[in-house]
């Protein structure tokens, strides 16, 4: 759970026992990076990603028992592979079919842009509903729905007890699904609008134009959770909504009980920091950069 100047995250020991780690969000998180639109999201975006590679790695090495960091070469390595084989799956091989379906089928520009934006979607979609089948990626998803109950309870000043936060819906409509689909419909759009194009300059342009689609899409999603209470923000959002049935599950009192640990925990720190950053005066008054200052509750 991240809030605005700290994180918690709670995880289920071997024992049985809820160990919650938490830290102070600093680096970019406080740089005026943030107040630009369009380069925030692509910066906030790649160091949550991070973020959550980092905690799942903590909680994979505690059930084994292993060192619990992953960094340096084997950090770049997971990013790279990972962001390779999504750009190739998603954007080079979409841009591949259309391209044939055109010539094959002698389709307009408009046409084979357009089709190869479905099969883009399609892809998509069919790659979530295929790994939630998996028994790991459900457990995964079940989590994903326990977050979302827990959010949805708070906000709507429920008490954080497994019992209330189980009567919440497991969809919310900041959740960072709504990024992915958001980001696959501006590339439908905004490729149809490039035009013809040589195969080569087709593939360069897909890959040239991810980050211009990733600060696109995290505005609109800024946006659309920013103005809720318009009845056609909460229309356009639908989609999202939707797609959000096969990237959440319903979780079990134990995955509940996390979620609102964790919830509690980021809480708690948002307002002690809340606090140490009124309080401060002077250099000699401010607390240590050591980040285990910042970790009140730690295994």
């Amino acid at each position: 759970m991240r809030g605005k100047h700290g994180l918690a995250a709670a995880l289920r020991a071997p024992d049985g026992n809820i160990i919650i780690k938490t830290e102070r969000l600093k680096g970019i998180y406080k740089s005026r990076i943030i107040n630009i639109p369009f380069l925030r999201g692509l910066v906030l975006l790649w160091d949550a990603l991070g973020l959550g590679i980092r905690y799942l790695t903590i909680s994979a090495n505690l059930q084994t028992q292993e060192e619990e960091k992953i960094e340096g070469p084997a950090l770049v390595l997971a990013f790279g592979s990972s962001f390779a084989i999504a750009i190739v799956l998603f954007f080079i091989s979409p841009a591949l079919i259309g391209q044939w379906a055109t010539d094959f089928f002698n389709l307009t520009a408009f046409g084979g842009n357009l089709l190869e934006g479905f099969i883009r979607l399609l892809l998509v979609i069919g790659y979530i509903w295929a790994i939630g089948r998996m028994q790991e990626i459900r457990m995964v998803f079940s989590y994903h729905g326990a977050e979302h109950k827990t959010i949805n309870a708070f906000e709507a000043g429920s008490e954080l007890s497994p019992e209330n936060v189980a009567k919440y819906s497991v969809e919310h409509p900041r959740c960072g699904t709504a990024f992915t689909l958001t980001l696959v419909l501006i590339s439908i759009l905004l490729f149809t609008l490039l035009g013809p194009l040589p195969i080569l300059w087709r593939i360069i342009s897909r890959v040239a134009l991810i980050p211009i689609l990733a600060g696109i899409a995290y505005e609109y999603i800024r946006w659309t959770g920013n103005n809720l209470n318009k009845p056609i923000i909460r229309s356009l959002i639908r989609p999202n909504l939707a797609l959000q049935k096969l990237t959440t599950r319903e979780p079990s009192y134990k995955m509940l009980e996390i979620s609102i640990a964790a919830f509690k925990a980021m809480l708690q720190q948002e307002k002690k920091f809340e606090e140490t950053d009124t309080t401060r005066q002077s250099p000699e008054q401010q607390p240590s950069d050591d980040e285990d200052e910042y970790r009140s509750q730690r295994e």
